[in-house]
């Protein structure tokens, strides 16, 4: 995971759990594994912590394999 700032936008780069909680980023312009928000309205705090607990799950599944 990653934060990355620009003149316009900021981004956080969660990977592909971007797709698990696609309904909550509705109102974000997503890609497969970006978010991009303004920075004067970051994203909300529980929402980054649903997408950190989502990427600890997914990278914790894979090892299992």
């Amino acid at each position: 995971m990653a934060f990355g700032a620009w003149k316009n936008h900021c981004a956080f780069y969660p990977g592909a759990v971007v797709g698990v909680l696609k309904n909550e980023l509705r109102d974000y312009d997503t890609s497969k594994g970006t978010i991009r928000f303004p920075s004067d309205n970051p994203l909300p705090a529980t929402l980054v912590r649903k997408l950190v607990k989502a990427r600890i799950a997914k990278s914790a599944a894979r090892r299992r394999r």
